[in-house]
């Protein structure tokens, strides 16, 4: 029988905004759909990330967590607002142009390759082998999701290199933030307080980008644009982002990046309902495989170092 202490992420604690994280994560990819067309998508980001600021630091000064930061945490919050809520969301937002959302989703699941490779490197997380096998099924499963994507993404193959290639450049960018997120660094400041900070950071340099690379703000009229916006600035980045941080402080980035995996997954069903998807038996069997190889590796005990 292993020694080794039994797995944090099996409970509740970390099950339960677990599992709220990929149901809200899992829904933004329909509402960032409506987000493009008549504003640029440097400008939407910028909206998101400054209603999530603002509520993010409205929610750090109702419980006393303001952040005072120093020279060093200023830094810090600067450089987790360019990665996350600047390159990741940009990259993100002009993939959508040339890809469908769900196979945005499906790329962007294979975060959990970089987050477990970068948290051996700069934080010693060794990965044991139940994880390794997890990792192997999930990566199968989204394979097979990727695969039914692919067949039936409509756009020619210039755009699907376009579209993949952006994602992946966001998934690189949140993987880094990701990892800064493990570090002792980070568990200095509050961390409401420094995700609003971090949040607002990142919504300036969006805008400043934004302006000069398409001009002054951007416009919808349409209500279902500006829900759009309260949606993933409240749900999908205030609340969101401080429940997944959390749960990656406790069970670290390998782990925490699963949350990805079923995100397609979740995708998907939401497309059933409200889109009309229809299930192939490939999709089918590459959504079983992710959740299965989900199971194998929250279950994987820590490894001895």
């Amino acid at each position: 029988m292993s020694d080794a202490p039994a797995p944090q992420s099996t409970r509740l604690a970390v099950l339960i905004p677990f599992g709220i994280v990929t149901l809200i994560w899992g829904s933004t990819w329909i509402v960032i759909t409506g987000q493009l067309g008549v504003v640029p998508p440097s400008w939407s980001v910028s909206y998101r990330f400054v209603v999530a600021g603002i509520a993010m630091l409205a929610w750090a000064a109702y419980r006393g967590e303001l952040a005072r930061l120093d020279a060093r945490g200023w830094l810090f919050a600067g450089a987790l607002g360019v990665l996350q809520f600047v390159l990741n969301f940009n990259f993100v937002y002009r993939a959508e142009h040339f890809i469908t959302s769900g196979l945005v989703a499906v790329v962007f699941a294979l975060m959990l390759v970089p987050n477990a490779t970068l948290a051996r490197i700069f934080l010693g997380q060794r990965m044991g082998w139940q994880l390794i096998a997890g990792s192997l099924v999930a990566i199968g499963g989204v394979a097979l999701l990727f695969l039914h994507e692919l067949r039936s993404d409509p756009n020619g193959s210039t755009a699907l290199l376009a579209g993949i290639g952006f994602t992946l450049a966001g998934v690189i960018s949140a993987s880094s933030a990701n990892i800064m997120q493990g570090t002792q660094a980070a568990k200095r400041y509050p961390m409401a307080g420094m995700l609003g900070i971090a949040m607002l950071i990142g919504a300036g340099v969006d805008a400043a980008y934004a302006w000069a690379t398409v001009g002054p703000p951007v416009f919808d009229p349409r209500p279902s644009y500006w829900l759009g916006v309260a949606y993933l600035g409240i749900f999908a980045s205030a609340i969101a982002f401080p429940l997944y941080f959390g749960v990656l402080r406790v069970i670290g980035p390998a782990k925490a990046a699963y949350s990805g995996v079923l995100v397609p997954v979740i995708a998907m069903l939401l497309s059933t309902v409200f889109e009309g998807y229809r299930w192939s038996l490939l999709a089918a069997a590459g959504a079983g495989l992710a959740m299965f190889g989900l199971v194998i590796a929250l279950t994987a005990r820590r490894p001895n170092r």
